[in-house]
């Protein structure tokens, strides 16, 4: 067995590997750029190697850096994870070449399904249906043209040696064809180091169906079912889930044993994923389901496999790599229950999914049984540099109903923050009709675009709370409104909160005591979503005074506007402060006409919670 394992990797991955590696008494080495130096998978690993600055050609995609790591910390193995060098068949060879282990399939494996186009013809050599297409290696814009007009419109272009949809045009139609190919060429050469491409002809409601496969240096090649993994923006997948709904056992056999045999034409070894396109208008069929492209390496989404047949896929990949045999037979493989995974990402998906930075203050799940893959943990912090993946959420129960319930539960809280995330988003896409009937293909999240990037408005519930923490307790109520009078029964006593997108949002405060010296602000999370809470000015009762004049900032952020000046003479309600954070802006407005006798901030500083940001002197007499 393995008794060093130096993982050239990151993150998630990075930290999943090493829980299984420490489970079997392997010492584990991680490795890190300047950036990552404090990071999750650094301070879990037995050793860690400093392998250069952020930049990941500069560390990451070093090869030569990370073989030096591994000779220096004495490992004797190297696990890629996935991304990065994962699929880079000339770092298998140096990997070997230095007389190291590789936990990967060998190279020529690796070399033969890394350019799609020979991928594709080995397949049909090997008897598995590959999606109708031009494959050819005239790559001449004529012929390409030509080969597409003869296919029918829509088309697919990809790059020969793209992945995670990079280099990948849809092109309605003819005289559109000639600039989308240019610009796949463009993106596929900056990407990949090669601008060549393949056609496909482009599928009307494409499922994404994926089986992992697994081989062993003795010749035995196994399946371990599919997985669905049809959810998708961009071409980068969001939920995944196995098995796929609507499978039937004959299609299953059908698409499994295509998967199996061709592994076996490329003689491999260690875990893979073999993955086809199913044209699903009709349900799913095994004469409508084709090859599509073959993954040598562990998936992101591997949790669900290891869900429903109770197989650690990292144990399996040490093991084989080591030399032993799989440890199951194909008739000791069975499907128990359903798993679905979600994503968790650093992105806003009310600015069009744009990467967030910053601290993450907290990081819990409050699902029962929910299984967590994270490579953050509160405390840390997230920069620009990398994939901002920060964990896999899993669910598995016994029907797909119930898993969903429960990675729904998981998700409600948050998750983490105060950084943004796409959690929310998430609730509101397992919550989705279509998804809940298994009405699914690669357009689903397209098409509800906008009621799933729209955050709904938060419950009684979330209301109450945040009410609970901002009415002031001093000097009275000026906080409530009193309305519905009904006979022999007391008034009711409302209040109004305003949200970080000026939403106004009435709420019933009735037995809510306040709080002496309330924040301005208070954030709750509500399906996923975080809502920062203010109160807002009505007619009825002005909001919350902050009677001493000393301005403090509700949460830490950066200052974009400061309109004052010490010696002014404000008015109520003026804008005084205004502090930008998690991509929200907030105004800080006196409290009462007066006299700035103090700034504690200017323009462009950044102020933690609870900084002073201004001091008020108000007018006597």
């Amino acid at each position: 067995m393995i008794a060093s394992l130096l993982i050239a990797n990151r993150g998630e991955i990075a930290c999943r590997i090493m829980r299984t590696a420490r489970r079997l008494g392997i010492r584990t080495v991680a490795v890190y750029s300047d950036a990552d130096a404090g990071a999750l998978h650094v301070r879990d690993a037995d050793a860690a190697v400093r392998i250069g600055p952020p930049a990941a050609r500069e560390s990451y995609l070093d090869g030569a850096r990370l073989i030096a790591a591994a000779r220096d910390t004495g490992a004797d193995a190297i696990h890629p994870g996935y991304g990065f060098l994962s699929e880079n068949a000339g770092f298998a060879q140096a990997v070997l070449d230095a007389g190291l282990v590789w936990v990967g399939p060998p190279p020529a494996a690796i070399a033969a399904m890394g350019i799609k186009d020979r991928a594709k013809r080995l397949m049909q050599e090997a008897g598995v249906a590959t999606t109708p297409g031009y494959l050819g290696d005239d790559q001449a814009p004529p012929r390409l043209a030509a080969e597409a007009a003869a296919i029918g419109f829509p088309v697919l272009i990809k790059a020969v040696a793209g992945g995670g949809g990079k280099g990948m045009r849809k092109v309605e139609r003819a005289e559109d064809f000639a600039e989308a190919l240019a610009a796949c060429r463009r993106e596929a050469m900056a990407t990949f180091g090669n601008a060549g491409v393949l056609l496909e002809k482009w599928i009307d409601n494409p499922r994404h169906i994926e089986v992992q496969v697994f081989g062993d240096g003795h010749g035995e090649v196994v399946h371990l079912f599919e997985r669905d993994c049809s959810l998708q923006r961009r071409h980068q997948k969001v939920i995944e889930e196995a098995p796929a709904p609507g499978m039937d056992a004959a299609t299953r056999q059908a698409i499994c044993a295509a998967a199996v045999r061709a592994a076996k034409a490329v003689g491999y070894v260690g875990a893979g994923t073999v993955e086809f396109i199913a044209d699903a208008g009709e349900g799913l069929r095994a004469d409508r389901v084709w090859f599509m492209e073959m993954n040598t390496r562990l998936q992101v989404e591997h949790p669900v496999t290891e869900a429903i047949t109770g197989v650690d896929l990292v144990e399996w990949q040490l093991r084989v790599a080591a030399g032993e045999r799989l440890p199951r037979r194909q008739e000791e493989l069975s499907i128990d229950g359903w798993a679905i995974e979600a994503r968790l990402y650093a992105e806003d998906p009310a600015r069009g999914f744009l990467p967030s930075v910053g601290r993450i203050d907290w990081f819990a799940v409050p699902g029962d049984g929910v299984r967590v893959d994270a490579g953050v943990a509160a405390g840390d912090s997230v920069g620009a540099f990398y994939d901002p993946l920060l964990a896999k959420l899993i669910a598995h129960r016994p029907t797909r109903a119930e898993a969903i319930a429960a990675l729904r539960a998981a998700l409600g809280g948050g998750v983490a923050g105060p950084l943004v995330t796409n959690a929310g988003f998430l609730h509101r896409l397992l919550g989705n009709s279509d998804f809940a009937a298994a009405r699914l293909d690669t357009g689903l999240i397209a098409r509800h675009a906008a009621s799933l990037a729209a955050p709904p408005p938060p419950g009684p519930e979330a209301l109450r709370a945040a009410a609970a923490e901002l009415l002031d307790v001093a000097g009275g109520t000026p906080w409530s409104s009193r309305s519905g009078f009904r006979l022999n029964a007391p008034p009711e006593r409302r209040a109004v909160l305003a949200d970080q997108y000026g939403r106004r949002h009435a709420v019933d405060i009735g037995g809510i005591a306040g709080r002496s010296r309330p924040p301005d602000t208070h954030t709750v999370y509500a399906a996923g979503e975080p809502f920062m809470l203010a109160l807002a000015r009505t007619d009825a009762a002005p909001a919350a005074e902050r009677r001493d004049g000393q301005l403090r900032s509700p949460m830490s952020g950066r200052i974009i506007a400061v309109p004052v000046a010490p010696g002014d003479r404000v008015a109520a309600d003026q804008v005084l402060v205004v502090v930008e954070a998690m991509k929200m802006e907030l105004a800080i407005t006196a409290p009462f006409a007066g006299t700035v006798a103090e700034l504690g901030a200017a323009v462009a500083d950044q102020v933690e919670e609870g900084a002073l940001l201004v001091r008020l002197d108000g007018e006597e007499g």
